[in-house]
């Protein structure tokens, strides 16, 4: 395993993403304490994402909206746009990479990149290209914080210690002082979980951490990404093996309107076939669904196996199936404030074997040949034009495209 003696790492994050691309794309919001949120007409939901502005005054991300008031009162409330945050985000990636390659795209808001010797030798000169490329291209609204270090994973720390629109240089002879600066839940990979595990250790901050042993790590963690995290901290390049894709899933926070058992069912197919749209574009069959409720009282969910299969009438047959007993168990009026539909066991096309006792190849054939044929009319249109069944977003839209930092939705995501 190397052991890098200068930086080469760069780690981009741009400043509350969502909020600012809208402040760029609305000047009547410059300025002001803005906050994202799923839907307007209630105060039953959260602030996705915030301002600077409103940081300012306490607000954080994923806070409830009368919390958010309650520190802001001046805050403006404005619902998601995913189709301008996708759009806003290619349009950022395409200027960055006239100054310097992009090594990976880590989420919707950030990215890294390696580092060449020229760029090594003057990185507060990159760092101002770059900001000086977007502000003169894409606006002076959206800023970004980069970091620079050894590794990814020290530059992403580093990245954020100086935030907003800042840069954080931490050079391999300098570690690991800056480091111990740091709160040990600024750590990747140290959650609240974690965090109160290896407090009753005796670890309470980053030194303590930094000091643990390899294995030691490892074996708190329960697994070889602690291990891995401990390479890390001490500048080692290593990188996470990539990971398999293991589902395909879409979920929602309801609108006020929509969450009785009938309309959040509504809403289910909808995220369904989004999910199994992505699903066939990606190249896999899938054996199994997931269908979780966010009810007043906690969680409904259940599961159901079903043949390997990728088209619209096999899977939504399948929810059908799961929905009878939501309304077979749940009382006729429940509440859900939220639902979630997942296709797992996934296969790749390629080794796709069919069950030789179920004898419904000719059945799946048509309609695999009917969801083809669907497929195609829908992206050349560029929307949905024709659905097994009805075919009735909600209010606000996004059904498969909404906000998410982890996922950068894609142009079909919003057919």
């Amino acid at each position: 395993m190397r052991l890098p003696t200068t930086i080469e790492r760069l780690y981009l994050d741009f400043d509350g993403f969502f909020a600012s691309v809208e402040q760029q794309a609305d000047k009547n919001l410059r300025g002001r304490p803005v906050g994202v949120v799923p839907f307007t007409g209630t105060v039953r939901t959260c602030v996705i994402a915030c301002s600077r502005e409103a940081k300012a005054m306490g607000c954080s991300n994923v806070m409830t909206v009368e919390e958010a008031k309650r520190l802001c009162p001046d805050i403006v409330l404005v619902p998601q746009k995913p189709d301008l945050y996708r759009r806003a985000h290619n349009a950022l990636l395409a200027e960055i990479e006239s100054v310097i390659p992009i090594d990976a795209v880590k989420s919707i808001d950030e990215l890294t990149c390696r580092l060449d010797e020229h760029q090594r030798s003057d990185p507060q000169a990159l760092a101002a290209k770059i900001k000086a490329t977007l502000s003169e291209h894409v606006g002076p609204f959206i800023t970004c914080s980069i970091g620079f270090a050894a590794n990814r994973q020290l530059a992403k720390i580093a990245g954020k210690q100086d935030k907003p629109n800042g840069v954080t240089i931490w050079h391999p002879y300098l570690m690991p002082d800056p480091l111990f600066k740091v709160e040990l839940e600024d750590i990747p990979g140290v959650g609240t979980n974690l965090k109160r595990r290896l407090n009753a250790m005796g670890i309470v901050d980053v030194q303590g951490l930094y000091r643990m042993e390899p294995k030691h790590m490892r074996k708190v963690w329960g697994n070889v990404t602690g291990e891995r995290l401990w390479y890390a901290l001490h500048g080692y390049d290593i990188q996470a093996p990539e990971t398999n894709r293991g589902m395909f899933g879409h979920g929602r926070v309801l609108p006020p309107e929509s969450r009785s058992l009938a309309k959040a069912y509504e809403i289910a197919r909808l995220l369904l076939v989004k999910a199994a749209r992505r699903l066939r574009r990606a190249g896999y069959y899938c054996s199994g669904m997931w269908v979780w409720l966010s009810i007043k009282d906690g969680t409904w969910q259940r599961s159901l196996t079903m043949p390997m299969v990728h088209d619209d009438a096999a899977i939504l047959d399948a929810l059908r199936s799961v929905w009878m007993q939501a309304v077979k168990s749940l009382p006729k009026h429940t509440k859900i404030f939220r639902v979630g539909v997942t296709l797992t066991n996934i296969t790749p096309a390629s080794e796709r074997q069919m069950d030789l006792l179920l004898n419904d190849d000719g059945e799946r054939k048509r309609w695999e040949a009917v969801t083809k044929a669907t497929d195609a009319l829908n992206s050349r249109f560029g929307k949905t034009i024709i659905s097994v069944g009805p075919w009735q977003p909600p209010e606000g839209g996004h059904v498969g495209g909404k906000i998410a930092f982890t996922r950068i939705p894609s142009a079909e995501d919003f057919m």
